[in-house]
């Protein structure tokens, strides 16, 4: 056959051996870009705001990819068409953002071809389409940078230590004993010769985020940083453990994502009056006299993990059984 018509099956033979699968183009004289980062204008779907830094799936044609809206250019005012300054969108507005993806694919402007150069924005838990929009243009300031192949990989580091590398997601109130488990935990596998690496909420904050605030764009912010770091130390054969109390189900859902394998939530789920009653910081009582403004389980939500590997409520068993409770779900996996 010589072509081929929309909704009929076709097989395609090539000369040499090419990856090909669903979303992949075929095209001669190509005149648009393979990317991994575009601008765009899109048209904000859902009831829930748009904040810089949601990860989400995008759909462009038949390709399906994992990816983030990395920033909010300024949304467009329908009336007369002017630019105004934003960092959140909401339901209804029109924007012009930046949007990066997990990987490079083909894109064309949208008034060169409406198939590659239009999108949809689908929210990876609820699984609704958040926003439809078009492709402006590439953007090739990523297209050099290329991830660097090393001779020592994850699995001769992993044979070497004799574990396999883990990222263990603690979650939960302030209060609720995240910090006080991690480290014990951490100290009972350095016991069974595990390497290991704690990161906890408030020193990643001192160092690596000390330029973040606590609005929802930085505690995305905060949550991707960490999720990122998590990685490179599992690459080194690492258990890692992070003790955050990363409020929201989506930001945990783009840590998994970021990790991959290996990712462990652990929902540390001590009931809100059980911490107030501790506030071993005293950040409670701050909050109950009005010093603290946007506190997580008082005055901000918390999104407690639907379907965590591992549930701990440290009211109902002392530090060390919940340390064992832990080790015994983790075998034989360290």
């Amino acid at each position: 056959m010589e072509t081929a018509k929309t909704g009929w099956p076709v097989s395609v033979s090539f000369h040499q051996e090419v990856d090909v699968s669903r979303g992949c183009v075929l095209v001669k004289d190509f005149t648009g870009m393979v990317s991994n980062l575009f601008s765009a204008r899109l048209l904000w779907l859902d009831d829930e705001p748009l904040i810089p830094g949601k990860n989400f799936r995008v759909e462009i044609g038949t390709k399906t990819v994992p990816g983030t809206v990395m920033s909010v250019k300024y949304k467009i005012d329908i009336d007369n068409g002017n630019h105004v300054p934003a960092d959140i969108i909401y339901k209804n507005e029109i924007a012009d953002c930046q949007i990066s993806l997990s990987e490079k694919v083909v894109l064309n402007k949208f008034e060169e071809c409406e198939i590659l150069g239009g999108f949809i924005l689908i929210d990876r838990v609820s699984n609704m389409t958040s926003a439809c929009g078009v492709i402006q243009q590439g953007i090739r300031r990523l297209n050099n940078l290329v991830w660097q192949e090393t001779d020592v990989d994850r699995q001769m580091r992993a044979a070497q230590k004799g574990q396999k590398p883990r990222t263990l997601w603690f979650t939960g109130l302030s209060g609720s004993g995240k910090s006080s488990l991690a480290n014990a935990l951490e100290k009972q596998l350095l016991a069974l010769g595990k390497h290991t690496m704690l990161l906890d909420g408030d020193n990643v904050r001192i160092g690596l985020c000390r330029n973040l605030g606590f609005t929802h764009q930085d505690r995305i912010e905060n949550i991707r940083r960490v999720a990122e770091v998590a990685r490179l130390m599992n690459d080194a054969d690492l258990i890692v453990l992070t003790a955050f109390i990363s409020p929201y189900i989506q930001d945990r859902e783009n840590a998994r994502n970021i990790i991959g394998e290996g990712f462990v939530e652990i929902y540390v789920s001590t009931p809100l009056e059980v911490c107030e009653r501790r506030d071993v910081k005293g950040l409670y009582r701050k909050v109950r006299k009005g010093e603290i403004s946007d506190f997580t389980g008082i005055s901000s939500v918390y999104e407690p993990p639907v379907k965590p590997e591992i549930r701990i409520d440290t009211s109902r068993c002392t530090l060390d059984e919940a340390v064992e409770q832990i080790i015994n779900r983790l075998r034989p996996d360290i």
